[in-house]
């Protein structure tokens, strides 16, 4: 009888550790999956730039609440957002950083931008 048991234990250990492993390989393939996606829908260097700075593209300008990459827009709206959420106003000292790391994403956009816009004007010189 005891062996019986033994054996039936073992049998559902093996059986509940192979769907473990399946399903662990699943959300491997998916996750890696949605990172490729993400990496293709972005420019490359559009792409490093949210890694570094931890914000994406879209983020940034939800956050800032502008629609195009506009600077003096941009400007305005995180000039408004940043003295509404200021610590001596009774603000978010968290949604202030939210704000500024938003900027930085989108001036980094901008640089990325401005540097492509040189290449394309070298380029069609030549």
């Amino acid at each position: 009888m005891a062996k019986y048991l033994a054996q039936i234990i073992l049998v559902g250990a093996q059986v509940v550790g192979r769907a473990f492993m399946r399903a662990l390989r699943q959300e491997f393939a998916a996750s890696r999956a949605a990172a490729d996606a993400r990496g293709r829908s972005e420019r490359p260097q559009s792409a490093a730039a949210s890694r570094i700075i931890g914000i994406s593209l879209q983020e940034a300008q939800q956050i800032l609440n502008v629609s195009s990459l506009n600077p003096e827009e941009i400007q305005k709206n995180y000039d408004h957002l940043f003295k509404v959420n200021d610590k001596s106003v009774g603000g978010s000292f968290y949604l202030q950083s939210k704000v500024v790391r938003a900027k930085e994403r989108l001036d980094e956009e901008l640089r990325i931008q401005a540097k492509g816009d040189k290449e394309k004007g070298r380029k069609a010189e030549t």
